[in-house]
């Protein structure tokens, strides 16, 4: 058996669960900046509207194979996107992709019409306040809304989220999902529960497992990725642009160096013992 793949969310689409999002995080362990969570939702074939365009070729499959697959329900790779642009092979923890490809498969991801998508965003300060663990489960939570009611809640959500961290660039960030999406069922990375009235499975190393965990990983990973290259032009001085705000050599001598700047998390070590940046 390959991995990541759509077990899961064929199991559910099977028992009548329509819209299955994946949710990960992003930015759990870094001394710096924001923890972001992404939100993925694969559409099944149950629901439309699906892409009659085919788009090259899925796994190496041509497109009159993928199209047998797709009438086969034996078949064990049987799945409706062959016009993903993209083979699900090609979808991992984003950890494990280079930063090039991440790039191609967020813009993939959320572009496309048979995927909806989701982003969270905690701050730093958040993050002092109610500890790691509670601002993850918390970003979450708002890749939900944003997943839920793009239209009507992500301009607002991301409002909040841009006076949190100070950072004006967050608006390009903002959820591109057109009208409203219902959640039926929610697969969460990790080995906690979120405290939403939904269906829920948590999954350890969900993003290795499940290709919308994956994806909400990739989406989740480029996000913050692109909001640490911001402060790096704003603080320039720590090399957030290579790290990420992640306790690497580099990021602990400039610490040790010009002591800590505002995005820092003053409730990590060991950012709690150094002085405000000189």
């Amino acid at each position: 058996m390959f991995y990541p793949n759509f077990n899961e969310e064929k199991i559910l689409w099977r028992k009548g669960f329509k819209y299955v999002a994946g949710l990960d995080e992003a930015g759990r362990g870094p001394l710096a900046g924001p923890v972001v969570a992404g939100a993925v939702i694969f559409l099944s074939l149950n629901n439309p509207p699906l892409s009659t365009t085919a788009v090259g070729t899925f796994d190496g499959q041509s497109k009159n194979s993928m199209t047998k697959k797709i009438i086969n329900p034996k078949s064990k790779k049987s799945f409706g996107y062959w016009d993903l642009k993209f083979g699900i092979s090609e979808v991992k923890d984003s950890k494990q992709l280079s930063s090039k490809k991440r790039g191609e498969l967020y813009d993939i991801i959320t572009n496309h019409p048979n995927i909806k998508w989701g982003i969270g965003i905690v701050s730093e300060k958040v993050i002092d306040k109610i500890n790691i663990l509670e601002a993850t489960k918390l970003a979450m939570q708002k890749a939900i809304t944003s997943l839920r009611c793009p239209a009507k809640r992500g301009r607002s959500n991301l409002k909040t989220q841009i006076a949190s961290s100070r950072l004006a660039g967050l608006r390009r960030f903002a959820p591109r999902n057109d009208g409203d999406v219902n959640i039926d069922y929610l697969l969460i990375d990790g080995n906690f529960r979120l405290d939403v009235d939904l269906p829920q499975k948590s999954i350890i190393k969900g993003d290795q497992k499940v290709i919308s965990i994956s994806a909400a990983s990739i989406i989740a990973k480029v996000t913050r990725d692109k909001i640490m290259d911001k402060y790096d032009k704003k603080y320039p001085q720590y090399g957030f642009k290579s790290h990420k705000g992640y306790p690497t050599k580099l990021h602990i001598k400039m610490l040790k160096k010009f002591g800590i700047c505002p995005i820092h998390r003053k409730s990590f070590h060991p950012v709690r013992d150094l002085p405000p940046l000189k």
